[in-house]
């Protein structure tokens, strides 16, 4: 089947075939008995992200963060007016390593955006703070960040965008059901 033909194959997914529809079609040609549809989700959300992330991490870089420091801001930024967590509850909130995460911390102590403290109750517990510095560049960071964020959505709907909303949810609370039952 040429080229033309897949083209035309895709078309059947829609009006305006993509790369995803043709990959589909091309493993439909090459193995007939594999189902490749998953592609048609997961795939997009493969390249959605990759081009998220990329427009994303611009934002950061112009602010002088990547998006592993910005995700701990943010967390800290989120947290409450106290506005600290522990090295395990930001590891829990971001699916990152304790390990990781200390990492990430490091940097961010050594640039003054968050500093360590002590639980005055458990010595082997230490929360890290987030500094009126850190609070100050999350601030701005967040504004040109969410306004990127509503520029990618622009060609949904409000209600395609709360659909697609629940249907990622539901997609990721199956993911999280896979990881559970795989662990044990």
């Amino acid at each position: 089947m040429s080229i033309d033909e897949q083209h035309e194959r895709a078309r059947f997914k829609g009006d305006d075939p993509d790369l995803i529809d043709l990959l589909i079609a091309r493993w439909d040609i090459e193995k007939p008995d594999l189902n490749a549809e998953p592609l048609a989700i997961l795939g997009r959300l493969h390249q959605a992200y990759m081009r998220y992330h990329k427009s994303a991490g611009r934002i950061m870089a112009e602010h002088g963060f990547n998006m592993a420091t910005f995700d701990i801001l943010v967390r800290l930024r989120t947290a409450g007016a106290r506005y600290q967590m522990t090295v395990n509850e930001l590891a829990k909130s971001g699916f990152v390593t304790p390990g990781g995460i200390t990492q990430r911390v490091d940097r961010l102590v050594d640039s003054g955006h968050v500093i360590r403290v002590a639980d005055e109750n458990d010595s082997r517990k230490v929360h890290v703070v987030l500094t009126e510095q850190g609070k100050e560049a999350i601030d701005a960071i967040v504004v040109p960040h969410f306004a990127n964020e509503e520029l990618m959505l622009a060609g949904l709907s409000n209600d395609e965008q709360v659909q697609l909303a629940l249907l990622l949810k539901k997609l990721l609370k199956t993911l999280s059901d896979l990881d559970s039952s795989s662990s044990v």
